[in-house]
C-alpha cells in the first residue's frame, strides 16, 4: 500500500518534467540556428534571429489560459515533489531532494531569463537601461546599452537549453531513485528467500 502514493508521486514529476521537454524540443529549431548553426551564404544570421525574434513575440501575445496551464503544470511537479518528500526516507531526501533543487533552478531560469526575456522582446527594448521612475530625462541623454538584440536573443535561446539539461537531469534523478528501489527490493526479497529455506532446513532437521 506504501509504493502506490509514492508511484503516483513520481508520476505527478515525471509528467510535468516531460512536458516542459515537449515544450523546449518546439523551440529547439529556433535556438539551434541562433547558437550554434552557421549559416552558408545567400542566408545571413539576421533571418535565424527575426525568425526566433517572431516566434518569441508570438509566444508572448498567446491567451492568458496557455501562460495559466503553465503555472498549474509547474505546480503540479511541485506537488509531487512534496508528496514524496512528506515524512521521507533516506532515499527520498537523496533522489527527490537533489531533483527538487534541480527542478527549482529550472523555475529560477524561467521566471529570471525567459519571462523578462520575452518581455523585452515584445517591448523591443534592447541594449537600455531601466529608466528609475520619477526621474528626470535629460535631452538629449543617451541611455547605456548593456546588451543588445542579438545577444539578448542569444541568452534568451541559451536558457532554453539550460532549463532542458536541468530537467533531463530531474528524469535521470527519477530514474536512479526507481533503480535503486527495485534493486533494494530485490535484495529484500533474497534475503527473505535465504532466510526461508534456512528456517525450513531447522524445522526438517527437527522432525527427523
Amino acid at each position: 500500500m506504501g509504493a502506490k502514493p509514492n508511484s503516483f508521486a513520481t508520476f505527478l514529476i515525471i509528467g510535468p518534467t516531460c512536458f516542459f521537454l515537449g515544450i523546449l524540443f518546439s523551440s529547439f529549431p529556433y535556438d539551434y540556428n541562433v547558437l550554434w548553426h552557421a549559416p552558408q551564404p545567400p542566408d545571413t544570421r539576421e533571418m535565424y534571429f527575426k525568425l526566433l525574434e517572431n516566434h518569441l513575440r508570438f509566444l508572448h501575445a498567446s491567451p492568458p489560459i496557455i501562460s495559466r496551464i503553465l503555472h498549474i503544470v509547474i505546480g503540479t511537479g511541485l506537488l509531487g515533489f512534496v508528496s514524496k518528500l512528506y515524512k521521507p526516507s533516506e532515499a527520498n531526501m537523496l533522489f527527490d531532494g537533489a531533483s527538487l533543487v534541480l527542478y527549482m533552478c529550472g523555475v529560477i531560469v524561467y521566471i529570471t531569463n525567459i519571462v523578462k526575456g520575452l518581455r523585452v522582446v515584445t517591448a523591443g527594448i534592447y541594449g537600455q537601461s531601466d529608466i528609475i521612475e520619477g526621474e528626470a530625462k535629460e535631452a538629449g541623454a543617451i541611455e547605456e546599452e548593456y546588451i543588445g538584440r542579438e545577444d539578448s536573443l542569444r541568452v534568451l535561446a541559451a536558457s532554453n537549453t539550460i532549463l532542458a539539461l536541468v530537467l533531463v537531469g530531474v528524469l535521470v534523478l527519477q530514474a536512479g531513485q526507481w533503480y535503486a528501489q527495485r534493486k533494494e527490493d530485490a535484495e529484500i526479497a533474497e534475503m527473505d528467500r535465504v532466510a526461508g529455506e534456512k528456517r525450513k532446513g531447522k524445522e526438517g532437521k527437527k522432525k527427523q
